[in-house]
């Protein structure tokens, strides 16, 4: 399984979502970089993704999006094979 890393805040309930999800299809670490508490990791996000919102999810090198668009991704069928594509 591809590893997932998540930008995050602590009281952010789609972070909560999402991480929810991706435990019910599987995985079982998810790396959190918490932007709320280190600051430069959230310049850090939007240099990568253009988006300033959290959750920012990636499966592997990956970008999935937030927690609607990964749940937009698992209803179409594509987070499975996605997340268990060869690493």
């Amino acid at each position: 399984m591809k590893p997932v890393r998540m930008y995050t805040t602590e009281v952010c309930p789609f972070c909560v979502r999402a991480k929810a999800l991706l435990r019910q299809r599987g995985v079982e670490s998810i790396e959190e970089i918490r932007v709320d508490l280190q600051p430069q990791q959230r310049t850090r996000m939007v240099e990568l993704t253009g988006r300033r919102t959290v959750p920012q999810i990636f499966i592997g090198e990956t970008h999935v999006g937030g927690c609607d668009d990964l749940v937009a991704l698992d209803r179409q069928g594509g987070l499975l094979p996605l997340l268990e594509a060869a690493a």
